[in-house]
């Protein structure tokens, strides 16, 4: 079954006889198109149509797997509105604006009805194609990163290792997937803390987590190294974080439920005493979103179903202290799972 049909299907069981997409990433997933934020697509039971303006009119025809109409709204909702008239048509009701739902409302002869996760839940599980560019992504990241490994020393400022992460990932032809992190020392317990200006000292622990983009689908991995000998303190919370990243990856394989993972990651790290500086879900799937579904987390429904890519990323963060956080990106597969970042986990300095 394609993409598009096992939309259908899921467009049949919320009860609605179309779909107006507006999502960029699922207008991208539903149709090829590139450019999902200067377009909309309309999903029908027998059609699907995507719609953009003149701009994009090479660029949708060679990209587009369905059917392509040229136009600037009101045009596009007058065309739209002969396929949907007095029917039941879903909208995407986390993303669509107000003012789009009245653009809509007053164009259409339709029975507008707000729906959640369609595209999404047909996304979790990647073609072929697709794990073949986070595969590339993913190998140009673990490149990029062996080059610019060196630098992390004392006396580099945590932006100039960022920026050569950036311009490594450039140079290899990809994108940035998302905003480098950088965190050295102290910052280390900022589980978001982009790059600054601090300069990486000896007995630092740096924690990088950056991505490619290729094709439009993301890597993800982080990695905490050091820089001279770190504390005793920041050691054991290392071992104490790869311990808990290297049992919740060897568990994976169809079947297994997020919220598991999620447990039997934070239960080794509360046998630490840990557990309170655990401060994030254990990880989420990665596409042509850096963060989509499912979610690895304590109150996910979500069970692994073979296709589907993760993240795999428990921490540690102790304020005015540091962080250690240790990530892989995981397909999982038919017999149980496959290992897509090969940057090695780097032992400590004795």
């Amino acid at each position: 079954m394609t993409q598009l049909e096992q939309l259908r299907a899921a467009m049949r069981q919320a009860g609605v006889d179309a779909l107006w997409v507006s999502d960029p990433a699922n207008v991208r997933a539903v149709s090829g198109f590139s450019s999902g934020k200067d377009g909309k697509v309309l999903v029908t039971g027998d059609g699907a149509v995507l719609y953009t303006d003149g701009r994009y009119t090479v660029q949708a025809q060679e990209e587009s797997r369905i059917e392509q109409h040229i136009a600037r709204p009101p045009e596009t909702y007058q065309d739209a509105a002969e396929r949907v008239r007095g029917g039941r048509v879903g909208f995407e009701a986390e993303h669509l604006t107000v003012a789009g739902l009245e653009a809509l409302r007053e164009h259409w002869e339709a029975e507008l009805v707000p729906t959640r996760g369609l595209v999404e839940g047909v996304r979790l599980i990647k073609t072929p194609e697709e794990v073949e560019a986070i595969r590339e992504a993913q190998a140009l990241a673990d490149r990029v990163f062996g080059e610019v490994r060196p630098m992390i020393r004392a006396g580099v400022r945590e932006l100039d290792v960022a920026l050569e992460l950036e311009t490594g990932l450039r140079r290899a032809g990809a994108e940035v997937g998302f905003d480098v992190i950088v965190a050295s020392g102290p910052r280390g317990a900022m589980p978001h803390g982009v790059a600054s200006e601090r300069v990486i000292e000896d007995g630092d622990l740096v924690t990088i987590d950056f991505g490619a983009r290729v094709r439009g689908y993301h890597s993800d991995m982080t990695r905490t190294v050091a820089v001279g000998r770190p504390s005793e303190e920041m050691r054991r919370v290392y071992e104490a974080v790869l311990e808990a990243e290297e049992a919740a990856v060897a568990a994976v394989r169809p079947g297994v439920r997020a919220a598991d993972l999620d447990a039997l990651a934070r239960g080794i790290l509360e046998r630490h005493g840990l557990s309170e500086a655990f401060a994030h879900s254990l990880g989420h799937g990665v596409g042509l979103n850096i963060h989509e579904g499912p979610g690895l987390r304590g109150t996910s429904e979500d069970v692994l179903e073979p296709g589907m890519v993760i993240t795999v990323e428990p921490g540690a963060y102790l304020p005015g202290v540091g962080g250690v956080r240790i990530e892989d990106l995981v397909l999982v597969t038919e017999g149980g799972y496959e290992v897509l970042s090969h940057t090695p986990k780097e032992p400590l300095p004795q």
